[in-house]
């Protein structure tokens, strides 16, 4: 079981546990992290479950695709490590992983 903490435009942090093959989506809303909307339920169709990567996890995480860069292009805090949460695959080789919530979501 992995790790992860998200980290509130505030500063507050939350650190949880992810089961290996959940959605870094799921996570957030399943520990009630606040700053994941989710509004499409994590069908990479809406920009409300962004986040932020810290950059020493950016090359561990399997690349955007073309739909996730088009819903991503959208929002209106594009970062250089900018992913939406329902397309990031948890597992335990992403242990420690570390994620910032923009001010908004979309």
């Amino acid at each position: 079981m992995a790790k992860v903490t998200f980290i509130e435009h505030s500063g507050e942090q939350h650190s949880v546990s992810a089961n290996d093959g959940q959605t870094l989506m799921q996570v957030a809303i399943d520990n009630g992290v606040p700053g994941i909307d989710a509004d499409c339920g994590g069908g990479c169709a809406c920009g409300t479950c962004h986040v932020i990567v810290a950059e020493a996890w950016r090359g561990k995480l399997n690349p955007a695709d073309e739909n996730e860069e088009a819903m991503l292009s959208m929002s209106p805090e594009p970062q250089s490590g900018s992913r939406l949460s329902c397309q990031v695959e948890m597992s335990d080789d992403l242990d420690g992983l570390i994620v910032e919530l923009p001010e908004f979501q979309m």
